[in-house]
């Protein structure tokens, strides 16, 4: 499948990994930027300099600019819990693919996922976040919403999906599921990760969404979930 806004890696160039030390991360010849050579400064905010990349990290630290819009958003052939032709049905070409064979391969499993909210322009989540905050609280929301240009959704790789036997709800009790469980397990199979994995808030600064899915490609996707990391952790500032 084409990749217009990730470079290829060859073999040689992919990340080594001491997989004898479990509890360290060590990396030789890292061929991604760090966290650090994709930001920049701009009226006191920390913006994203490769907003189309695939591998972009978005976070209470990184902001994506305001106007960003991916330019190649569809409508992947998955099913949804909802009819209405949303905004939040779309994801960008390469994650859409990606999640249609993640989907059709679920389903031979006997498993029956459903997409519940994809792309959400910073507008939209301005909207979200303020509600939120009237609702819920400053402390809350904080933990389980991002500020407008700080969410995930905005970037077109992110895809929130539920199940029939949680009522679709986006839920902790979806990680029980069958399909929950299948997703933790084999996600990175298609480039997908599980962005806000428990036990990791510290690091993602949200709570743990087992419902939460980020295309990252299947390099970098495999290698986080085989050492159980964070995209920070595997981003980090300094390469070891």
């Amino acid at each position: 499948m084409e990749q217009a806004t990730s470079h290829s890696i060859t073999p040689e160039q992919r990340p080594k990994y001491d997989l004898q030390t479990p509890t360290q991360f060590k990396i030789q010849h890292h061929p991604y930027p760090t966290l650090a050579e994709t930001v920049r400064q701009k009226k006191g905010k920390r913006i994203v300099t490769n907003p189309d990349s695939i591998q972009v990290v978005v976070n209470k630290d990184r902001s994506l600019p305001a106007d960003y819009q991916p330019a190649d958003l569809v409508i992947p052939d998955v099913p949804f819990a909802f009819s209405e032709d949303l905004p939040k049905k779309y994801l960008r070409k390469e994650a859409a693919r990606h999640l249609e064979h993640l989907f059709k391969d679920a389903e031979k499993e006997g498993l029956n996922l459903v997409a519940q909210s994809g792309y959400r322009s910073y507008q939209r989540q301005e909207t979200i976040f303020a509600d939120n905050m009237i609702r819920n609280g400053k402390k809350h929301t904080n933990r389980t919403n991002a500020h407008p240009g700080q969410s995930e959704h905005q970037t077109g790789l992110a895809m929130d999906v539920t199940c029939s036997s949680i009522n679709f709800g986006l839920l902790r009790e979806f990680a029980h599921t069958a399909e929950g469980k299948w997703l933790k397990k084999n996600a990175y199979k298609y480039g997908f990760i599980i962005r806000y994995p428990k036990g990791k808030e510290k690091i993602t600064g949200y709570q743990y969404e087992p419902w939460h899915l980020r295309y990252i490609g299947k390099d970098v996707a495999e290698q986080i979930h085989l050492r159980s990391l964070t995209v920070e952790e595997f981003f980090q500032e300094s390469q070891n």
